[in-house]
């Protein structure tokens, strides 16, 4: 059956209902594996590169203070994440939430910035990866040439001195079509790989912490929140809501883990503990890291491509560098890992409600996956990796990420008053006054990015409702009969 209008919604029989979702996931993950893949897609590139990043250029030391507003809205955001996923737990995320909620139009808008914000968002933490996997590789020797490990286009120092412009990241695109690769294979199998990166992760950043508490300096916490430059976001208090704009694209693993809620075994319970679990765990470490960061290195020197490295050899132990080397390498691992796990996760349900060629929800027989939804997106990631560098690439995430977190809080209020009687077994308290407080604290981190960034979502969301009215709108079913439309 055809939706006659953009307006149209699903219900929540309809969403639930097995025709409606991408069907032949496996039940594989308990609530530790939800934990693991929110703390792999959070705790990543955000940590080991964008802190430095961040200090550098925006927030000096107060970087932390960046990451304590960020936590804050994550907080609100992730009590609305953990009641929808609770009471859907099927594939899709944002997108579905919306399209029960808000309906049609309003779902593929989501659903069209999810794609921005998780295909762009996997190829920034393949970027930093490439950092930390060049400067592992010229410790013992054996440096990747600049101009094959850096995007393209920019001016690159050569062992000469001399300099040129280089022609692509080979690196970071390398990591992505591996990864891509081992999704391909299966959900039980990269849950498995990712919770062993997320421990050997933990452990790394726990000995960082540990390490560098005795090393760091007072004298380089002053002037704690640097005078500003007399550019909005660029140090100075904006320069701290700039910092908190930009880093908080670390936070979607909230989204990606929500994508986890069809494979659960038992959603109602784990996808709450999954998702509040991760929340906690990974904005404490955020806090600790930009702490000891900024306190053991001079805030101007962090901008460079392995600032969590450079601290650890500002320590003058040379096995612990190494050691964060490593650490690092792995921790970027699991980010991209679930970030094409999300993503792929949320094409499959788009295509399989006609907003995408149906060929994308396709489940390969043998192992269980929406193969050709992930290997496109590996082959599109890869590509952007490979040119693309990572600041643009940060602040183009933020903002999708912010504008999706908005959407899930607005979700919550409108399904209180549309399903009022519907089992959740998580329920957001004081509601509207949290996910408002939510919309609210998107709205403010927002307001942090640069005007070029509004401009940049402006034109993706243009380009998108071009191939929603050209295509989709036209073609988007729904597999239910009955009442399975509402213009509530």
């Amino acid at each position: 059956m055809k939706f006659t209008g953009a307006a149209s919604r699903k219900l929540l029989s309809d969403i639930m209902a097995p025709a409606s979702h991408v069907a032949s996931l496996p039940k594989v993950l308990g609530p530790i594996s939800i934990v693991f893949m929110g703390i792999g897609a959070i705790i990543g590139a955000g940590i080991f590169v964008l802190t430095g990043t961040a200090a550098a250029l925006y927030a000096g030391p107060a970087v932390v203070l960046s990451f304590v507003l960020a936590g804050i809205a994550c907080a609100f955001v992730a009590l609305c994440y953990a009641e929808l996923a609770a009471l859907m737990p099927v594939s899709g995320s944002t997108y579905t939430y919306t399209y029960v909620s808000l309906g049609q139009l309003a779902a593929w808008l989501v659903g069209w910035n999810l794609i921005l914000e998780y295909s762009i968002g996997a190829a920034a933490v393949a970027v930093g990866w490439s950092g930390y996997f060049n400067g592992t590789l010229a410790s013992v020797g054996l440096a990747i040439p600049p101009r094959l490990s850096t995007s393209t286009g920019q001016v690159v120092q050569l062992a000469d001195g001399t300099t040129a412009t280089a022609i692509a990241n080979l690196p970071a695109a390398a990591i992505v079509a591996l990864l891509t690769l081992l999704l391909v294979r299966g959900t039980r199998e990269s849950a498995r790989i990712n919770n062993l990166m997320v421990a050997i992760k933990l452990v790394v950043i726990l000995a960082f912490i540990g390490f560098g508490i005795s090393h760091v300096s007072v004298a380089n916490w002053k002037p704690f929140v640097p005078a500003n430059t007399g550019t909005f976001g660029t140090f100075g208090w904006s320069g701290v809501l700039h910092g908190a704009s930009v880093v908080f694209f670390t936070y979607i693993g909230f989204d990606a883990v929500s994508n986890c809620a069809q494979e659960a075994r038992r959603p109602q319970r784990d996808m709450p503990i999954g998702i509040l679990g991760a929340l906690v765990i990974s904005t404490v470490l955020y806090i600790l890291v930009a702490g000891v960061l900024v306190g053991v290195v001079p805030y101007p020197e962090l901008n460079v491509a392995a600032p969590v490295g450079l601290a650890a050899n500002r320590l003058g132990i040379g096995w612990f560098a190494a050691l964060i080397q490593l650490g690092a390498l792995i921790g970027i691992t699991t980010a991209i890992l679930v970030l094409l796990y999300g993503q792929c996760r949320i094409f499959a349900t788009m295509a399989n409600d006609g907003l995408m060629p149906p060929v994308f929800s396709r489940i390969h027989p043998r192992l269980e996956t929406p193969w050709m939804s992930q290997i496109l997106i590996g082959v599109i990631v890869a590509a952007i990796a490979a040119v693309a560098p990572i600041e643009t690439l940060s602040e183009l995430v933020g903002v999708g990420t912010l504008f999706s977190f908005l959407m899930v809080c607005a979700s919550v209020v409108r399904l209180r008053h549309l399903e009022p009687h519907a089992l959740r077994p998580f329920r957001v308290p004081a509601v509207p006054l949290v996910p408002l407080l939510g919309i609210l604290s998107c709205l403010g981190l927002m307001a942090g990015l640069a005007p070029l960034t509004w401009a940049r979502l402006v034109v993706w969301i243009a380009i998108g409702l071009i191939i929603y009215f050209a295509y989709g709108r036209s073609r988007a079913v729904h597999r239910l009969t009955g009442r399975s439309q509402s213009n509530e």
